[in-house]
């Protein structure tokens, strides 16, 4: 608890004790008008009422002792009766159960007795039983409407933490998605470029023959792709530290199929692309997968056959499915090529997956005897 909220409980239970003390008098003064009680009798009542209301203090902490302390007091007087509704009132929001039916029996009786030894001149003993059960019963009723009142703002409350928490995990859970999602685009993007730094860096090394103008300008594509992907990974980078979405330029797709086997010619593969697609769009999932297929399949050639011929074939309609294949040979005396933890594959496999379609990859065997890489995807479209 708070400290602001337990210094309120204290100014309350100060304000009860007053308020208690206030009642003491006003219940002291008509008795005596009355003739009910008079002198020292008086003078005892009130101090034993008086006394006897400090126990509010303690209301919060004791409230079934501070509670059935009222009842002997009730049968001794009945200056203690704001103090003794208090108390009840107290009981009645803290606590449940048959102590709520002792305590309202016990005072129900205090009054009986204390009727009956000291009776009211201007009341009967059945009328001020029946004041007595009025304003129980009136304390008990407004006790238990507050405790339901509480009760449900503590539902409330707690359906609202129990709602923040699950909005911040799902909060959270999205945002590990995109981050991971970011992670897989940066492989893609990267690994393609670095492909490319790799296969001019490696036909440098294994053509000394090269004329100078060739050399300058394998040595130009390469700084390019690598400026390319340093410039790739610092917007990762600053995704990534800003959050998801913000920063991160749009996916390519399909249209910009053409500029990818661009680049990829320009740093020296031979790409024989047929595209045997209907003329239609494609959603921004379906071109951003296909893309990612081809750019898959242009990267594992340049490092196991860069100076094969790869072949790229699209094919298919909107009403039924995109087929994706890219394929080389394997040639049966290659470089080394540069590491790879075939992160690339497993996700394209969940990129395909996610859109309901197939993925297949390996070596082929051709009918003349020669090996193929081959990659293939069969896509639903439209999607």
């Amino acid at each position: 608890m708070r400290v602001s909220e337990r210094a309120a409980e204290r100014v309350f239970d100060l304000a009860a004790i007053v308020a208690s003390w206030f009642g003491a008098l006003v219940i002291a003064g008509t008795a005596e008008a009355s003739g009910r009680i008079s002198g020292e009798a008086t003078f005892f009542s009130l101090l034993l009422a008086m006394a006897a209301s400090l126990a509010l203090w303690w209301r919060r902490r004791c409230p079934v002792a501070v509670a059935l302390l009222f009842v002997p007091v009730g049968a001794v007087t009945d200056f203690a009766g704001v103090a003794g509704l208090i108390s009840f009132y107290t009981l009645v929001t803290l606590r449940r159960g048959r102590v709520i039916g002792v305590v309202l029996a016990g005072t129900l009786a205090g009054a009986l007795v204390y009727s009956r030894f000291r009776p009211d001149p201007d009341m009967s003993m059945a009328g001020e039983f029946v004041f007595t059960l009025v304003f129980s019963v009136a304390t008990l009723a407004v006790g238990v409407a507050m405790r339901a009142r509480r009760d449900l703002i503590e539902v409330l409350r707690e359906r609202a933490s129990r709602a923040e928490e699950g909005a911040r995990v799902r909060a959270e859970r999205l945002r590990a998605r995109e981050r991971e999602r970011i992670a897989r685009e940066m492989h893609d993007a990267l690994a393609h470029r670095i492909s490319m730094v790799s296969l001019h860096a490696g036909a440098l090394q294994i053509r000394p023959d090269l004329t100078p103008d060739e050399v300058a300008k394998a040595a130009t594509t390469i700084r390019d792709s690598a400026h390319q992907a340093l410039e790739d990974l610092r917007e990762i980078l600053g995704v990534l530290r800003a959050g998801p979405g913000d920063g991160l330029r749009p996916q390519p797709g399909l249209a910009q199929l053409d500029e990818l086997l661009a680049d990829a010619r320009t740093a020296g593969m031979k790409i024989d692309l047929v595209d045997r697609r209907d003329d239609g769009p494609a959603g921004p999932a379906l071109g951003r997968t296909v893309y990612r297929l081809v750019q898959e399949g242009l990267t594992n050639a340049g490092k196991h056959a860069p100076d094969a011929v790869v072949r790229v074939e699209l094919s298919g309609s909107r009403s039924g499915e995109l087929h994706v294949r890219i394929e080389n040979p394997i040639p049966v005396r290659r470089a080394p090529a540069p590491p790879g933890a075939g992160a690339g594959l497993i996700g394209l496999a969940e990129r395909v997956d996610l859109l309901g379609g197939r993925l297949r990859h390996g070596i082929h065997h051709d009918p003349d005897g020669a090996l193929t890489f081959r990659l293939e995807a069969w896509l639903p479209w439209p999607v």
